[in-house]
């Protein structure tokens, strides 16, 4: 840490939720070769928004997979040197005109209005951010796990959630399942998730 900056404070230590919450809709749409150009719209928006505060910026979750169907928003992981230095990277980012919905311990999101745009923002040597590249590459670059990640949230989404997060628990041991496989390959040829050009 330079000594010019801001001495490391406390964490939060809490999930806040700003706006409560709100009415859960889930529905899968077909790949779309948008997604990827709305990334790197954002992408740009928020390297310039904060400059070299901003160690990483990745294109995560359904809509970083080509020929993977996905709700609608383009998710987005943002790396920091220290989250709790809220004054490096959240007051810039609510300039530029994302607006805070979750602010927890090791995390803070922000969104668009229109709710189409999440960013995520972490430590840069947070284990999720890593564990997030892995899920992408490995759907990526393996259409049976591809397959199954697809026709598991298809199943999930013909039961109710009135919670995200149960949908998102939903979905954990598959997921963990198709992380295990990407390690176990790294494993055997030496290699590790690594960001992706997108």
């Amino acid at each position: 840490m330079s000594p010019n900056r801001t001495p490391r404070r406390p964490d939060v230590t809490d999930v806040d939720i700003i706006g409560g919450p709100e009415r859960l809709e889930l529905q899968l749409h077909e790949y779309d070769e948008r997604w990827p150009v709305i990334f790197r719209q954002h992408r740009e928006r928020i390297r310039g928004a904060l400059g070299q505060a901003a160690l990483g910026v990745e294109h995560i979750g359904s809509t970083a997979v080509p020929g993977l169907a996905a709700k609608p928003i383009v998710d987005i992981v943002v790396s920091v040197d220290d989250i709790t230095a809220e004054e490096d990277y959240l007051a810039p980012l609510l300039e530029a005109g994302y607006l805070l919905r979750v602010r927890e311990p090791r995390h803070r999101l922000v969104r668009t209005a229109a709710r189409d745009v999440h960013v995520h923002v972490y430590e840069h040597d947070d284990p999720a951010v890593e564990e997030y590249l892995l899920l992408r590459d490995r759907l990526r670059s393996h259409a049976a796990d591809r397959a199954l990640y697809e026709e598991t949230k298809r199943a999930l989404l013909e039961r109710r959630w009135d919670d995200m997060n149960d949908y998102a628990e939903a979905k954990t041991e598959v997921i963990a399942g198709i992380r295990a496989r990407a390690r176990a390959a790294s494993r055997e040829t030496g290699s590790a998730a690594t960001p992706s050009p997108r």
